[in-house]
């Protein structure tokens, strides 16, 4: 971690460069969280998949996993 001096002139550095100024409140109010929602009931697992079944799983763009997530929890809930 820099000491306070040295944050102080990674700061003033910043500050100083027009074309690249800091982002307002509103400006980061409009980045959305990724990730796992906070108090989510889930645990980080390793899983060996067949490598046509993953593909065609992130063929579908991101949520790949939470797809994958749905056809483990339907195939649970019918055997």
């Amino acid at each position: 971690m820099p000491s306070d001096e040295e944050d102080a002139a990674i700061t003033a550095a910043a500050l100083s460069d027009p074309d690249n100024q800091p982002l307002t409140d509103e400006q980061l109010g409009q980045f959305k969280r990724r990730g796992r929602p906070v108090g989510s009931n889930k645990a980080k697992v390793n899983l060996r998949l067949d490598v046509d079944i993953l593909e065609a799983f992130k063929s579908g763009g991101d949520g790949w996993q939470t797809r994958i997530n749905a056809a483990l929890r339907d195939w649970v809930q019918h055997h």
